[in-house]
């Protein structure tokens, strides 16, 4: 066999696993579609009588706000003794104590099976869009993240992964499971269509053992931060449904029948908190493995390219939030708002800085 005989057939050994690739990343979101109607199944067919906890827990307690202390006045032989009153006083917002709901399937049995159903069509999508993630890997010989479509096909991957590591260490989170499969259907569908690029080799600057540590650790952050993005936007929800019930109003049937399974305003927010909190430390050694590739790559560790900026506005964003959510006076919404703004700071760095603005880190092949 002759060398260029060789070279072709290397070629094309190289293009069936990046046919492959596809094949398994369309067959994940075929697969993450049926994952998502047993989601809605779950939703809407769990029990809606087991629900009303949250009202339950806070609608009294507009009948007792405050009681004045009554004494009461016990009569022990011939000695009267006074009883120390009880005082009722409903806890301060953010502090209540609402129990969490029941989850999507609503206590029931029905919507339980949907649910472990969806989970499982879950599990089953993971390990084929993996598999394609690797399949894209192979086909080039490199890491498969050197352009925005492998990026995305990579973060919906490990967005799905902290997913199913979070339930796999016995964390209530499966109330997730519907709006992480929407986002990440959504995210493919964008990929395989606009954000589309064909397998190829990176560009010089790109050759790099820190492609693999910088740009790894900022798809995991950025599938954490996601991940925290939702808790908070369902805390404001949650929140403002429980301040509407705490203050004698009525909520809507559709707010009685989603808002009351997911967990307490109060859990969502810590939940939120904590993971953001834990993946910020991988954030900061993201940025500083990107200012020393930038060194090894272009003689400089920081040019104030976008991407570098926005990274950086990113970063601040999130210290920012930390430091509201550590704040007694900025717990709550307010701190809240903080951490979409900040998850909004990523979005645009990897959307907004990759397509409509130039740099040295222009590298979205689209």
């Amino acid at each position: 066999m002759t060398l260029a005989a060789v070279t072709d057939l290397a070629v094309a050994t190289d293009e069936n696993l990046a046919s492959i690739s596809n094949t398994l990343v369309y067959s994940s979101m075929a697969i993450y579609t049926l994952a998502f109607f047993a989601y809605i199944a779950e939703w809407l067919l769990g029990s809606r009588s087991k629900v009303g906890r949250t009202a339950a827990a806070l609608t009294p307690a507009k009948t007792k706000n405050v009681q004045a202390p009554a004494l009461t006045v016990k009569r022990v032989s011939s000695t009267a003794v006074l009883e120390r009153p009880e005082i009722v006083i409903r806890a301060a917002a953010g502090q209540r104590e609402v129990p969490d709901g029941p989850g999507a399937h609503g206590g029931d049995a029905q919507g339980d099976l949907y649910g472990r159903i969806a989970v499982s069509l879950t599990v089953l999508a993971f390990l084929i869009e993996a598999g394609g993630v690797v399949a894209r890997a192979m086909s080039v010989q490199r890491a498969p993240w050197g352009n925005m479509y492998e990026f995305s096909i990579t973060f919906s991957t490990v967005a799905v992964g902290v997913y199913l590591a979070l339930l796999a260490l016995k964390k209530n989170v499966r109330w997730l499971g519907l709006f992480l499969i929407t986002t990440v259907l959504l995210d493919l569908g964008v990929a395989v269509t606009v954000l589309y690029t064909e397998s190829d080799q990176l560009v010089p600057a790109l050759h790099s053992y820190w492609l693999w540590i910088h740009v790894s650790t900022a798809i995991l952050c950025g599938a954490v931060f996601y991940v925290g993005a939702v808790s908070t936007l369902l805390y404001l929800f949650k929140d403002r449904y429980e301040n509407k019930l705490a203050n004698g109003g009525a909520a809507s049937r559709f707010a009685n029948s989603v808002l009351d399974r997911l967990p307490s305003a109060a859990s969502l927010d810590k939940f939120a908190y904590r993971v953001n909190a834990a993946v910020f430390p991988l954030w900061t050694f993201t940025i500083i493995a990107g200012a020393i590739w930038a060194g090894d790559a272009w003689g400089r560790y920081w040019g104030w390219d976008p991407k570098e900026v926005w990274s950086f506005i990113t970063w601040v964003a999130y210290a920012c939030y930390l430091h509201a959510r550590a704040t007694a006076g900025w717990k709550g919404r307010k701190a809240a708002y903080l951490a979409l703004i900040a998850f909004g700071c990523w979005l645009f760095n990897y959307y907004g800085v990759n397509i409509f603005i130039s740099g040295v880190h222009s590298y979205a092949g689209v």
